[in-house]
């Protein structure tokens, strides 16, 4: 089992109404217009995590399992690795429903996308001073 965490921040715009992604950005502000986006101000993106995780996650027979935790809230998605991956970026990372691959993208193919987010964790996160913490699972 390889595993990592990228920790990050809410802000008031969480909104998390886009269905085909969720996003993280170290960025230290939020637009309403980013409705994928689930944090700010992330410790991490694509290029930072770990090498074994990037390594692992460039596989087709890759299952990724991801977590959002926020307080004693928690949202559980599970992705796929994908040979075409770079996870070049240093701002962003993007899980997605679709195999659409960019530098920003961590996996692909995932069950879920932030529109499937509790409200209840997107109401904790719509706050600035609440830290998520996002763990970066592959068996």
């Amino acid at each position: 089992m390889v595993q990592d965490e990228v920790t990050f921040y809410g802000h008031p715009n969480v909104r998390s109404l886009h269905s085909k992604s969720i996003e993280l950005t170290k960025d230290g502000y939020l637009t309403p217009k980013g409705d994928c986006i689930i944090g700010i101000k992330a410790n991490k993106a694509c290029t930072d995590l770990e090498e074994s995780i990037r390594r692992g996650l460039k596989s087709n027979s890759v299952i990724v399992k991801i977590e959002v935790i926020v307080e004693d809230e928690s949202f559980i998605i599970k992705g796929r690795g994908d040979d075409r991956l770079t996870m070049l970026n240093p701002h962003d990372i993007v899980i997605r429903r679709t195999n659409f691959v960019c530098p920003r993208t961590m996996s692909v193919m995932c069950d879920k996308a932030s529109s499937d987010m509790p409200r209840e964790l997107v109401r904790l996160l719509q706050h600035q001073e609440q830290k998520g913490i996002f763990r970066i699972t592959i068996e």
